[in-house]
């Protein structure tokens, strides 16, 4: 039962943190890893903001990749 509970608050907290992530990722950091959404909508945002929030490991990785060029 334990690990079960430990699973849950660890998925919550990889969910909270992604909603976070995303949440600035659209606002501030989409035209630096897709140059083609610079001009992308607020219709657009809303879209891939739940993708962003699953899979804001890998975009965060990009995010800082593209600072550094």
């Amino acid at each position: 039962m334990v690990a079960a509970e430990l699973f849950v608050a660890l998925l919550a907290v990889y969910a909270v943190a992604g909603v976070v992530f995303a949440a600035a990722f659209v606002t501030l950091g989409i035209h630096r890893v897709d140059h083609a959404a610079t001009r992308a909508g607020a219709g657009f945002r809303l879209i891939v903001a739940p993708g962003v929030a699953a899979l804001w490991p890998l975009l965060l990785t990009r995010w800082i990749r593209s600072a550094r060029i």
